[in-house]
Order: C-alpha cells, then sequence, then structure tokens
C-alpha cells in the first residue's frame, strides 16, 4: 500500500477537525474523498502534506512512517499537493510558475519532466511566457497541477481542481487527470463535483463531520441510494 493513515485526529485549537479517520490508497490507484464543506475533506490533506500537526494516529508512505516529517520532506518523498484556490504566483510567468515545482528535486536536469507537462497542458505551452495572474480559471488549474507534476510526484493530492470552471473545462480537467493516472501518477482526490469524481476514481471515502462514515469501489457508492441522495442530487449517476 502506498498510503496508509490510521486512526488520525488532528485539531483546530481544542476543536477536533479529524476524528479517527482510516484510509488507504494503493500504488496506481484514484481515490476520492468525499463530503460537505466542512466534512474535514481539506484538513486531511493539508495534514498529508505536512501542513497540519497531527494530534494522534499515523500516516505511513512506501512503508516509512511519515507521520511527523515536515512538509518540504514530503516533496522529495514523493507527495505534492494542488491546492483548494490553484495558490499560483501571479506576478510570474507560467514558466516560472513550473519551475517552482522543482525547487525541492535534488537534479537539476527537468527538461523531460518539462516537456511532459507541456504535453499534457498545451495550453501552458502557448501561454509559456504570460504571467500566471492573466490566466483564465482552468489555464491557472492546469498551471497548478503542472507545477505539481514537475515535482515527480509518486501520490498527488488534489484539491477541489474544479472549483469555479465551466462545465467543458472540467471535463478537459478530469481527461488530463486519467492521463497523468495512466502514466503511473497514484491520486488521492478531494472534489465537490462528487458525480465526476466517482467515475473516475477507484476507489472513493464519504467524510462526515471529521469521520470515515463509508468507503467501498467508486462505481457501487455511484449507484449507493444514500449517497446519491446526499452528494449526486439524488439521481442515479452514469
Amino acid at each position: 500500500m502506498l498510503l496508509e493513515v490510521e486512526d488520525l485526529r488532528v485539531h483546530y485549537g481544542k476543536i477536533e477537525a479529524i476524528r479517527g479517520i482510516s484510509i488507504a490508497v494503493d500504488e496506481g490507484e484514484i481515490v476520492t474523498l468525499i463530503g460537505a464543506n466542512g466534512a474535514g475533506k481539506t484538513t486531511t490533506l493539508k495534514t498529508l502534506s505536512g501542513l497540519r500537526r497531527v494530534t494522534s494516529g499515523s500516516v505511513r508512505f512506501a512503508g516509512e512512517d511519515i507521520t511527523g516529517v515536515a512538509g518540504h520532506k514530503r516533496v522529495t518523498l514523493g507527495i505534492c499537493q494542488a491546492p483548494e484556490g490553484r495558490g499560483i504566483f501571479p506576478g510570474m510567468t507560467v514558466m516560472e510558475n513550473l519551475d517552482m515545482g522543482t525547487y525541492a528535486r535534488k537534479s537539476p536536469d527537468h527538461a523531460a519532466d518539462l516537456d511532459r507537462v507541456l504535453t499534457l497542458f498545451p495550453r501552458l505551452a502557448e501561454r509559456r511566457k504570460q504571467s500566471g495572474g492573466t490566466l483564465s480559471g482552468g489555464e491557472q488549474q492546469m498551471l497548478a497541477i503542472g507545477r505539481a507534476m514537475m515535482a515527480r510526484p509518486r501520490l498527488l493530492l488534489l484539491d477541489e481542481p474544479s472549483m469555479g470552471l465551466a462545465p467543458l473545462i472540467v471535463q478537459q480537467i478530469f481527461q488530463i487527470l486519467k492521463e497523468i493516472n495512466d502514466q503511473g501518477t497514484t491520486i488521492l482526490l478531494v472534489e465537490q463535483n462528487a458525480t465526476q469524481a466517482l467515475q473516475l476514481s477507484d476507489r472513493a471515502y464519504v467524510l462526515e463531520t471529521g469521520s470515515v462514515i463509508k468507503s467501498a469501489p467508486a462505481a457501487e457508492l455511484l449507484d449507493d441510494p444514500s449517497v446519491r441522495e446526499a452528494y449526486l442530487g439524488g439521481a442515479a449517476a452514469h
């Protein structure tokens, strides 16, 4: 198992935001966390990235206990996140933003990675000299994912990649995520667009107020009446 999270608990002050969740992600999978706002999805990703302190429980990556490992060191181990809100550098060009994704890499040679990212995102190749702040929302999301891919992650953490994007752009983003996964990158996805996320994923966990209330193959959750009612608009999603 590539990622193993056991009985994870995380606090914001006295408030327990994550209440003993256990999740696992195998090499090569796409796994989705779904749930309402405030369920703990983003906090889970931040904790896995090393941005939130663990109160108790453990996080193992590729067999190694990384519970207390700092965020920048997790990047070198192969965990990289494209955060909610994209987090690009608006005053830097597309190429400069992509270069920032290599800061933790020991090897300065990243031409092959750049070629891969620009092949996945040809729009970025067209905009390579533009500043990040002039890009459309969809292009900024592509840039955020591309920057994360420059770090050569084994596990890519994605937080709400479809947020605020037009449906056609969302389809493009999800198709690119499928290509990234097909090329060997494991993905853990947080996504409000539960239908598309489940259609893309192998397995999923349903979070509610900081706890996992259900886990199953994604196709099974798509057909689950309680999941359809709560997260998929009440209709069968096919």
